[in-house]
Parts: structure tokens; C-alpha cells; sequence
């Protein structure tokens, strides 16, 4: 097994699309962090130099979970794509092996991802609270969670990639079908019906990070929402392997 996940790690890894995927990612993040921290305190949006407005700061090392989600699909629609997902069922015959495997590699990137989008928000972050005349004191208990739950987030959406593309095959398809999902539609139950989209992964991930609900609203416990993510991600594996498992590959 180990073998088989260090191979699918290295499709991703030797290819451009994952590089152009993370500095994506790390891109958004770093404007969030910027008009967070310029506009901090303006427009009711609460400062950087309390909590809550920290809190928001360090919530945008999460904003590129679109870019885990197609790295994601790439790793499965792409090989059915250029037909090499033959070559790999002939090397591995068992394809419940290869599933697996491809899930832990995606896993594994979703973690690269949210770990990357920590780091460049806290380089960024931290000078920018402290330009601002905010203590050290602000990155407590309530932050370190909220790391943990973009790495969580970050897998998942990795993982929800794969079974999206494991489901349709088709590459562009999968792309655009999950992108207006993550992207748009999911975006906008949270942010405008939070009592709808406190159960859809966005939500659960906004409940683990622990940021206030807008509009009024409330997301799920921290607990809630790690239990939710955890369930979508098993959700999300069953529907990869059983479409992989069971569809002809020709």
C-alpha cells in the first residue's frame, strides 16, 4: 500500500497543474489576509486587533479549498483522460488497492495545501496585528483550532474532488460541475441561508474554525462540524470506490 500511494503522489507531484493549483490557493489567501488587515475595524467588520476580527484573519488560510478540489478530480478524471488508469489496473489488478491508495494521496495533498495556507497566513497575519498594535496573546486555543480545521477542510475537499471525478470521468465536467458548487452555490447557502449551508461541508468547515455566522445566523458546535466533515469525507470515499470499482474502465 505504501508503494501504490507513493506512486500516486508522484502523478501529482510531477505535474504543473498541482504547483499552479497551490499558488493559486496560497493567492487568495494572501488578499484575503490583506483586505482584512487594511480594512480592519471599517464597514462592521470587527478589528484584527480582537479576537473575533483575529480570528476572521487567520480564517483565510482556508479560502482555497476550490484548488484542493480540483487537484482532487485531476487525479482521477486525468487518467481517464489519457487512458492511463488501464495501465493502472493492469499493474495493480485489485482496484480496491488503487482506491485506497489514490485516497490517502489525496488526503495527503489536501494536507499540503491547508499546512501551506497556515504558514503564508500566519507570516502575513501576525506582523500585520501587530502593525496594528494587537498582542501575540490573540493566537490562543480558538486559532490553533481553526488550523486543524482547514487541514481537515483541505482533505476533504480533496477527497470530495476525487469522488466527483470518479463519478462523471469526464474532466472538464467534473471541473465546472464541482467549481460552481464550491465555489458558488455553496458559498452563497452559507453566507445568505446559514441555517441551510451550516450542513453542507462549507458550513461544517466554518463551524471548526470557529468564525461567527453572518447574518445572525449559527453554524454548528466545533464538535458538530468536525463530526460533519468527517462523515461527508466517509460519504465521499464510498461513492470513489464504489464507481471506480464497478464501472468498466473502457
Amino acid at each position: 500500500m505504501t508503494r501504490l500511494v507513493r506512486a500516486e503522489l508522484q502523478k501529482v507531484f510531477t505535474t504543473r497543474m498541482v504547483w499552479g493549483m497551490l499558488a493559486l490557493s496560497l493567492g487568495f489567501t494572501a488578499i484575503g489576509v490583506v483586505v482584512l488587515s487594511v480594512f480592519s475595524g471599517q464597514q462592521g467588520t470587527p478589528p484584527i486587533t480582537e479576537p473575533r476580527g483575529a480570528l476572521n484573519l487567520f480564517s483565510q488560510a482556508g479560502v482555497g479549498l476550490v484548488f484542493s478540489f480540483v487537484i482532487g478530480t485531476l487525479l482521477i478524471t486525468g487518467e481517464y483522460r489519457f487512458q492511463t488508469i488501464t495501465h493502472t489496473f493492469l499493474v495493480t489488478p485489485r482496484r480496491a488497492r488503487v482506491v485506497a491508495a489514490k485516497l490517502l494521496a489525496c488526503a495527503v495533498v489536501g494536507v499540503m495545501f491547508g499546512l501551506a495556507g497556515i504558514v503564508l497566513t500566519f507570516a502575513a497575519g501576525v506582523p500585520a496585528i501587530l502593525i496594528k498594535g494587537g498582542a501575540l496573546s490573540l493566537i490562543g486555543g480558538d486559532v490553533a483550532r481553526l488550523c486543524a480545521g482547514v487541514v481537515a477542510a483541505m482533505a476533504l475537499y480533496t477527497i470530495l474532488g476525487l469522488a466527483l471525478g470518479s463519478l462523471l470521468r469526464n474532466q472538464v465536467a467534473a471541473i465546472v460541475v464541482g467549481v460552481g458548487w464550491v465555489y458558488v452555490l455553496e458559498n452563497l447557502l452559507v453566507a445568505l441561508l446559514p441555517s441551510v449551508g451550516k450542513w453542507l461541508p462549507g458550513g461544517a468547515a466554518q463551524a471548526v474554525y470557529g468564525v461567527a455566522a453572518p447574518l445572525g445566523g449559527h453554524y454548528l458546535p466545533a464538535w458538530g462540524g468536525a463530526a460533519l466533515l468527517l462523515g461527508y469525507a466517509l460519504a465521499f470515499a464510498a461513492v470513489a470506490s464504489v464507481t471506480t470499482l464497478r464501472r468498466d474502465i473502457t
